[in-house]
């Protein structure tokens, strides 16, 4: 089965998206506001705030002025960075693709270098507030490059933001690059540059670099290649196995797209869109349990409608009722046709004749061109008779071949979802986090704080530190006195290699309340400082604490046979 292109008016609803972004973001707050206890308030979409407007923001491909065409991808590459970490820094990026759509939208070259006044129209465009622009340059073997941010509602270009180094450090520079910029944007951030930088550390740039190339190709086999390469190369860089399994998705080769979304674990970022697309993948080859599960992973924490809508298709094709999820999408988005049009299917498949008709007008009123449904709506509204036959009885076919969209007697299939839009399915998340944050908000600050470095462990689990330090510097600046903050701030620090910053937190930690995870921090310093004594107790004093803990049982191994070692 084929997956067709975009839809003709793509483009359109991409532009709609950003511009209606307020009310996205209200009408998901809605949706959402069901799945919180929020005893302490209700939301409404009246007065929903408009603070995260302000945080949509728009990356140009930076200007090549080294004079050499080879260089030509760090142009692109800088959003990519940039993208990755003011996103995870609490920004609303725009993405490359929907970059494009705008520039296409005013009929301007993919590629095209614009100037400040070219760089306002896209921006106004996708209703951004800032544009990040700027060039790079390469001399006497020193990369430069030279960042700008433009206030688009004061229409305002902020001072030259530079970083200078080596060119085989192009990531580290990037990362701070991205650090300067979520300063200007927020000079309240608290994040350290050193974790930003620390983000990209097992990250290589020639893999990187055919990542880039990869997104850029036009040839599909060469986009293939350039990410298959990535992925070798970088095997844990998720966007560059989100990219592949889209590129193998967009050339129908779907057991690979499905391979390809299912390295990227459940906890990343790009999760939920990476889930749409493998269950997708896997609706097209006929595994439809896998399809409702992957569906059924991303409805489990952003319940928009194209999501139920598939789930409720893959069920439908399982042979088990989807008609209450079509109900639930048409809740979210009565103005989609579609959904009816399934909801119809399945109440007919179900014998509710009255149901069915209701669902198929009005499918019809919202698509009155819509020849299948016409079709559709005259056979159950008007239903042939049987006709006697002195013929014997051919066999009953089976129930796959019964709903063969051409010859079936019980009617259509239920239409999935193909075509997503990638600038909603971001707002959704933005304003799931945001409806988060608004409950967290309504807590008095100990618990509030308690519940960011509860969010913050996790993230610290999953390898995000860049989050995991948003989250516990939230919270100490909530209640000083959580040891578990300290900890995992601690943690972070260990991490990106500041390891006097690490001691301290993990020390505070200690003095405020012994915990496991501040002494593992400590055991893991003077491990690491081959201070083979001190470590084993600390891990012990950890294990004590939380017997349970697997990482101090596996951390007191490796000391206990270091020590081994050492006698």
């Amino acid at each position: 089965m084929g997956c067709p292109a975009r839809s003709a008016d793509y483009n359109r609803q991409v532009v709609r998206a950003y511009t209606h972004f307020r009310s996205t973001v209200a009408a998901v707050l809605i949706v959402l506001s069901g799945l919180f206890c929020l005893s302490a308030y209700q939301i409404e979409a009246q007065s929903v705030d408009p603070a995260p407007e302000r945080r949509l923001l728009l990356v140009l491909p930076y200007e090549n002025q080294t004079g050499q065409p080879n260089l030509d991808w760090i142009g692109e590459a800088v959003p990519e960075i940039l993208n990755q970490r003011l996103a995870s820094a609490g920004f609303l990026p725009i993405g490359r693709i929907d970059r494009q759509y705008a520039l296409s939208h005013l009929g301007l070259p993919i590629h095209f270098q614009p100037s400040r006044a070219t760089a306002i129209r896209i921006a106004e465009t996708l209703d951004a507030n800032y544009v990040v622009l700027g060039s790079y340059s390469l001399q006497n073997q020193r990369f430069t490059t030279t960042t700008r941010i433009l206030n688009v509602d004061s229409l305002t270009l902020g001072e030259p933001l530079q970083e200078q180094g080596d060119l085989t450090h192009l990531l580290e520079d990037l990362n701070s690059t991205a650090w300067r910029v979520a300063r200007a944007l927020d000079p309240h951030y608290s994040v350290s540059e050193s974790t930003f930088v620390a983000a990209s550390a097992n990250l290589r740039v020639d893999g990187f670099e055919d990542y880039v190339r990869g997104l850029l190709d036009s040839s599909s086999a060469e986009r293939i290649r350039h990410l298959s390469d990535a992925t070798q190369i970088n095997p844990h860089y998720s966007p560059g196995w989100l990219a592949l399994g889209q590129a193998y998705f967009t050339d129908q080769q779907y057991e690979l797209a499905a391979n390809a979304l299912g390295h990227l674990p459940k906890s990343d970022p790009n999760a939920l869109l990476a889930e749409f697309y493998r269950g997708l993948a896997f609706f097209y080859t006929g595994n439809y349990a896998s399809a409702e599960d992957a569906f059924g992973f991303i409805a489990g924490q952003l319940p928009i409608a194209e999501v139920l809508n598939n789930e409720g298709v893959a069920r439908a094709r399982r042979g088990v009722d989807g008609s209450s999820f079509f109900r639930e999408a048409i809740a979210n988005d009565p103005a989609d046709p579609d959904y009816e049009f399934n909801l119809a299917v399945s109440l007919k498949r179900k014998s509710d004749r009255a149901g069915a008709v209701a669902a198929i007008n009005q499918a019809l009123k919202l698509r009155p061109e819509d020849s299948e449904a016409a079709g559709f709506a005259s056979h159950i509204q008007n239903p042939p008779q049987p006709v006697a036959s002195t013929f014997t009885a051919t066999p009953r076919p089976s129930a796959e071949a019964a709903r063969d969209p051409e010859s079936a007697a019980d009617g259509p299939l239920e239409r999935i979802k193909r075509n997503f839009n990638d600038a909603s399915f971001r707002q959704a998340a933005f304003a799931m986090e945001q409806m988060q944050s608004m409950r967290l908000d309504a807590m008095p600050p100990a618990a509030h704080a308690a519940a960011l470095t509860s969010e913050g462990v996790q993230y610290l689990a999953n390898g995000l530190i860049l989050e995991a330090e948003r989250q516990f510097q939230a919270a100490l600046a909530l209640d000083s006195s959580n040891a578990n903050a300290h900890a995992g701030l601690g943690e972070v620090r260990e991490r990106d290699g500041d390891n006097d910053a690490a001691r301290r937190e993990a020390q505070a930690s200690v003095k405020l309340k012994p915990n496991a995870l501040a002494y593992i921090v400590l055991a893991q310093l003077d491990l690491a400082a081959k201070q083979l004594p001190a470590a084993a107790s600390e891990v012990q004093q950890a294990i004590a604490l939380d017997p349970s803990d697997t990482v101090a049982r596996t951390l007191q191994q490796t000391i206990q046979a270091r020590q081994q070692r050492a006698q």
